[in-house]
């Protein structure tokens, strides 16, 4: 008999989504999500899981920029001198959602899903991940730019969600 799937989310998303879940709860971790681009895509993925409650602390869906300094603490300073979609804006946002919840660990993802909005430093598709996990040196962060490509804008946030969840996966190398 196969499992009846009735998920608004694709398989592929929900299926990593549930690793995810299953994986922290074995491991006794809260997570923390802090998106932009994604717009709550990947706090959705986890919580289309039964049981999610165990794992899932927090989802922050900081789309403007004021939002990343109200709710995440990040600097409007650094936001001006390296951009929203720059690693050290991830960082922040990582740091700022581990400040704001008890979870354990913490996923920020910013970027350009387009299909306007890029240039030619930073092209749509570009996304820029981080994790933080509470009580690790914050300069041990593991954070990393991806450029998916012009995929559309659903494709885009759909491999950005993607990457998210990896990092949350104990023991997920950088991405």
């Amino acid at each position: 008999m196969s499992e009846h799937r009735d998920f608004v989310l694709p398989e592929q998303l929900v299926d990593l989504a549930r690793r995810v879940v299953e994986e922290n709860r074995a491991a006794g971790r809260r997570v923390a999500t802090a998106e932009s681009c994604t717009g709550g895509l990947v706090a959705a993925a986890l919580t289309e899981i039964a049981g999610s409650s165990d794992v899932v602390e927090v989802g922050l869906v900081t789309y403007s920029n004021e939002a990343k300094c109200k709710l995440l603490g990040v600097s409007m300073d650094v936001i001006e001198t390296f951009g929203s979609v720059s690693v050290a804006v991830a960082w922040a946002m990582a740091q700022g959602a581990l400040k704001a919840s008890d979870a354990d660990v913490a996923v920020a993802l910013t970027g350009i899903a387009g299909p306007a909005g890029g240039s030619d430093r930073k092209p749509v598709g570009t996304v820029v991940f981080a994790r933080a996990e509470r009580g690790a040196d914050p300069r041990d962060i593991v954070a990393d730019t991806q450029c998916f490509g012009d995929l559309g804008r659903g494709g885009v946030r759909l491999q950005a969600a993607l990457c998210a969840l990896e990092l949350l996966l104990p023991d997920s190398p950088a991405p």
